[in-house]
């Protein structure tokens, strides 16, 4: 019989990406990150573990949507008590908090579980093209 393969912690490589987001559709570029961060794009991927890469997402504030998005797009939080339900509009959203908007866009697309929620911490995204991450020697890729 044939034994399915689980890769064990030690043999998890991690690498590190750096996207550019400048001038890139919001919702292709959310996938893209979200494969890499998962580890689908490994042979060795595996669901119920963490076999993904880190990625750094630079210039956040300089994404594209099509359509009609920027006015009727809205991001909708509720804090639990009467009339505490907020809406803010892409637009707005795109103005004040521009790493917000990927951060929500690849979360949304990871499992909601303790996985996800491990997974999502290797995603770091940046208004502008400024990043810490020299020391991660981190590799571009092309969206």
């Amino acid at each position: 019989m044939n034994k399915t393969y689980t890769p064990k912690k030690e043999e998890i490589k991690r690498k590190w990406y750096i996207v550019d987001a400048k001038d890139k559709i919001l919702g292709r570029l959310a996938a893209k990150v979200a494969v890499i961060l998962r580890g689908k794009h490994k042979a060795i991927f595996t669901p119920h573990l963490d076999t993904g890469d880190g990625v750094i997402v630079i210039n956040a504030a300089k994404i594209k949507v099509t359509g009609r998005k920027l006015k009727q797009k809205v991001y909708r939080r509720y804090s639990g008590y009467q009339g505490g339900l907020r809406e803010v509009p892409l637009e707005r959203m795109l103005k004040n908090k521009p790493e917000m908007v990927i951060m929500l866009a690849v979360k949304r697309m990871l499992p909601i579980s303790p996985l996800g929620r491990d997974i999502i911490k290797k995603l770091k995204v940046y208004p502008d093209d400024k990043h810490p991450h020299k020391s991660q020697n981190p590799v571009i890729l092309e969206v």
